[in-house]
């Protein structure tokens, strides 16, 4: 939720005057202390305060209409004195209507299923579990879905508490969703809904209240406290997470977020230790790097002179300066890179397949087995039942339903689809930008850092240090990956914005297909805009360079951008740079929205707040003050954590320490998101959803994608299979001795004026420069065109290509066809409770039946009865 929490500080004002608050108005109940508050509505007095007035009289009296009963506080009981407070509360009948309507499951009978035995060396894991009462809030029950005619048939203790406060807020959300504000004998379709009263500022906030402050017990209600105790405080992040009570008070849908995010994080483990110890062993090779050393050797590297990297201000410039870069890339391309490039791409199908596991585990035990058709983001949303005017019949249910024309469907998909493709290339217009400052500023760096280097004198320390640690490769790509993550956030702002409005303006018809259509959307843009830089630099950056005499320009030869090279040791190296800078920056970014601001914010207002005089607040004022919680809200959560994962999948073979990045963020991301949700976020509406919806295929795609780009990855931007081709074919000692030299290409002197710097020292002393490539020399028949080595190597990139995509597709496949997605215990429960269901609403049906005759007998006269008894003992009979 990287949206700033703009009310946020004035909950720390409630915090410092909230302590002698009247017991009377910290309360979730009516002024009788009897009817629960299931709801809240405010609004203020302003200059359309007649025209408002007259919809609230509408909307609240159809509110009454459909049972719902009101009470409003009056505006001078508010501290503002300004606005007022409506409280709903939904009667029990009210709530056993739409209970039957929207098919809400509830408790029939105790669970008879044993729960698991305790398992060997339990006792390791007591450290981070917490108390039973908080992971087990409340007793296993089978469930059925509520039937109003039915009521004996479950198991209903206080009828005042049979239906939850999660699903309380439900029914009455949903029963305000649909309520008209226009008069009687009026038809203005347009005229429904709460979120429409809201947009027009009917009402400033809808919201249902919080059981009690998330600091304190509240009477007979605790579960807000102690989801901070257990869960928001940031103590706790090394505890698992109590999934059963968040999903209790926050409902469902929330719940599955934080099960996928924990066990995402719990995941995330084994990949940062398997990475941690790849990085460990380019550390401990680090001696043994003979490439790295040869660059260094004064002897080979220093001896070995390169051609100008740019057409003006570069000079020629020995291979020992990047003697620095190139240890640097050893610790990120050696051989347990390729290890572990594999290894990432087996563990993403472990994910995948254990969270379907875990997912179909969290169905059984949340009842959302058979959460299908009823579901509530199925339902037709009231936009589409107010935009649509047009009608038409269903089939199925041979009732009139709205429905939108296929002419009017066309147009709006045709400008939908023609503002995403704009979007996507302005992107790729930006991206363009970027390397063209690339190309641009590259021999400003070389000129600058190259003149550093040649110049002398104490005077001169500081900077000649500075040239020695920074090649204008490295400059060039530190300062354009800043560059393109700003980019990146400034587009992001906008486009969020966007597609919002083309996913309104297309009017679908379920909540479902409403945030599926966003999600698509919003990962198209996502996906290009935060990987469309790595693609360029592991993918493109140095594979179309030509070579001196006949260089490759990006917009032509008359332009001057000539295409970017490799630093000798690769380009591997600039592909971990562009990634933890835009990784490192997203997520620092994230946790600056997400935590630091707002506790900034309230630290200030706390000042302020302690020379203010003691107020008295209400339960309404205190969650009045919070920030909303919009529909759209998990949505960015999840979209936060998918393009995380593809950074870690896609790229990881060129930075194994980002999932040991992703881990840090994510244990942090967990106990913000705790503390946002528990401490300054107004109480969402619970809904239901049985899984992570769309985001599953995503992270389906984007893991069959990783497999592909870190295969190329370690073909094309890693030296490995270079050095690999060298060693078994081309080396003479069985060893890397030689290989820098091999890998690079001559090329004689004097350069074309027009292609480059002349430099009169070098020309004075040396007739060839070398280049990174490998092409024939001067003098050679083939002069310039490609060895036999290069196609070698060429060949070796594509077989090693082929080999390890068919080596962890199946190794992949084979884990997934393994591993059943649902476990056998969950099948055998699953099939235990629907037997049951059928046997207890039959012993039911029967018992209803033997008291509806027994009945009949007792009422109907004693000559009728004697004359149908045979009759009716064999219809008894037969039931039974």
């Amino acid at each position: 939720m990287s949206a700033s929490l703009t009310k946020s500080s004035t909950l720390w004002l409630f915090l410092l005057q909230t302590d002698k608050l009247d017991p009377s108005r910290d309360t979730v109940f009516f002024r009788d202390g009897v009817r629960r508050i299931d709801f809240v509505l405010s609004y203020v007095d302003d200059k359309d305060g007649e025209k408002k007035q007259e919809r609230r009289r509408a909307f609240e009296a159809n509110l009454e209409k459909r049972g719902l009963e009101l009470e409003t506080e009056d505006k001078s009981d508010s501290k503002d004195q300004k606005t007022y407070f409506l409280k709903i509360h939904a009667p029990r009948d009210v709530l056993a209507t739409y209970a039957d309507v929207l098919k809400i499951k509830v408790p029939f009978k105790k669970s008879d299923i044993p729960q698991s035995q305790d398992v060997a060396l339990e006792w390791l894991t007591q450290p981070f579990r917490l108390p039973g009462n908080i992971m087990h809030p409340e007793p296993d029950y089978f469930t059925y879905h509520f039937d109003k005619t039915k009521t004996d048939f479950f198991l209903i203790g206080d009828k005042d508490t049979f239906f939850p406060p999660s699903t309380r807020n439900r029914i009455v959300f949903y029963i305000l969703s649909r309520c008209a504000y226009y008069k009687e004998g009026q038809k203005d379709r347009e005229k429904t809904g709460i979120k429409r009263l809201l947009s027009n500022g009917t009402y400033t906030a809808a919201f249902p209240l919080h059981d009690c402050r998330y600091w304190k017990k509240g009477r007979n209600a605790e579960e807000r406290y102690n989801l901070y105790k257990h869960w928001a405080r940031f103590l706790c992040f090394y505890k698992e997470q109590p999934l059963n009570l968040i999903k209790k008070y926050y409902g469902e849908k929330i719940g599955i977020y934080f099960a996928w995010l924990g066990f995402y994080t719990e995941m995330l483990f084994l990949a940062a230790v398997v990475g941690l110890i790849c990085f460990i062993y380019g550390v401990l090779s680090y001696d043994d790097n003979i490439t790295s050393k040869e660059i260094c050797d004064p002897k080979i590297g220093g001896s070995i002179m390169m051609c100008p990297l740019c057409d003006k201000n570069c000079t020629f410039w020995r291979l020992d300066s990047t003697c620095l870069s190139s240890w640097q890339s050893h610790l990120f391309d050696n051989e347990a890179t390729v290890f572990f490039a594999m290894f990432m791409g087996i563990w993403v199908t472990l994910f995948l397949e254990f969270w379907k596991r875990r997912q179909a585990r969290l169905e059984y035990e949340w009842d959302l087995v058979d959460f299908e058709e009823e579901q509530q983001e199925l339902q037709t949303r009231p936009e589409f039942e107010i935009k649509c005017t047009n009608r038409r019949l269903n089939k199925i249910t041979q009732e009139m339903e709205p429905y939108l024309p296929l002419h009017t469907r066309c147009a709006r998909y045709c400008l939908s689809g023609a503002t995403v493709t704009f979007w996507i290339s302005l992107i790729l217009a930006c991206i363009t930008g970027v390397i063209a400052y690339r190309l641009a500023v590259y021999a400003s760096f070389a000129s600058i850092i190259g003149n550093h280097k040649g110049e002398s004198g104490n005077h001169k320390n500081k900077t000649l240090l500075v040239g020695g640690l920074i090649t204008p490769q490295l400059a060039t790509s530190v300062t354009a990956s800043c560059i393109n993550f700003v980019i990146i956030m400034i587009l992001n702002f906008f486009y969020e914005k966007v597609a919002i409005w083309i996913t309104d303006m297309e009017i679908p018809k379920t909540h479902l297909e409403y945030e599926n259509r966003l999600i698509t959307k919003m990962f198209m843009f996502q996906f290009v805009n935060y990987y469309s830089s790595c693609f360029y630099v592991a993918f493109f950056k140095g594979k179309f360079v030509g070579y001196p005499g006949n260089y490759t320009y990006m917009f032509g030869k008359w332009k001057k951008f000539r295409n970017e090279e490799c630093d000798p040791g690769g380009c591997l190296i600039e592909l971990t740079t562009q990634l933890l800078i835009v990784m490192a920056g997203k997520q620092l970014w994230g946790n600056i929205q997400e935590a630091l601001l707002p506790l900034m914010r309230n630290w200030w207002s706390s000042r302020k707040g302690r020379h203010n005089p003691e107020n008295h607040y209400s339960r309404w004022e205190q969650d009045h003050v919070l920030q909303n919680f919009s529909q759209l809200g998990l949505f960015y959560e999840y979209l936060e954590m998918v393009i995380q994962f593809g950074f870690i999948t896609l790229f990881v073979a060129s930075f194994p320490l980002a999932p040991l990045l992703a881990l840090f963020n994510n244990i942090l991301e967990i106990r913000v998101d705790a503390w946002k949700f528990t401490t300054q976020f107004r109480r969402p509406v619970a809904s239901k959803a049985r899984n992570i919806g769309a985001w599953q295929e995503i992270l389906n795609s984007v893991a069959i994608l990783s497999v592909v780009t870190n295969a190329f990855i370690m073909a094309f931007t890693s030296d490995m299979i270079p050095r690999m081709v060298y060693l078994y074919a081309y080396s003479n000692s069985t060893s890397m001795k030689g290989y820098i030299n091999s890998s690079l290409s001559e090329y004689r002197i004097p350069i074309r004026p027009q292609n480059m710097t002349e430099d009169n020292w070098f020309r004075h002393f040396n007739t060839t420069c070398r280049y990174r490539d490998y092409r024939h020399p001067p003098g050679h028949k083939n002069e310039y065109t490609h060895t036999m080595q290069f196609w070698h190597i060429l060949a070796a990139k594509m077989a090693f290509i082929i080999i390890m995509e068919h080596v962890v597709f199946v190794v992949k496949f084979f884990i997934a066809w393994m591993i059943p997605d649902v476990p056998s215990d969950v099948k055998a429960r699953i099939k235990r409770e629907r037997y049951l269901i059928q046997e207890h609403l039959h012993n039911y049906e029967v018992e209803r039946l033997k008291l509806q005759l027994s009945a009949s007998f007792i009422t109907e006269p004693q000559t009728s009865e004697t004359s149908l008894t045979p009759d009716k003992h064999e219809v008894l009979s037969e039931c039974l």
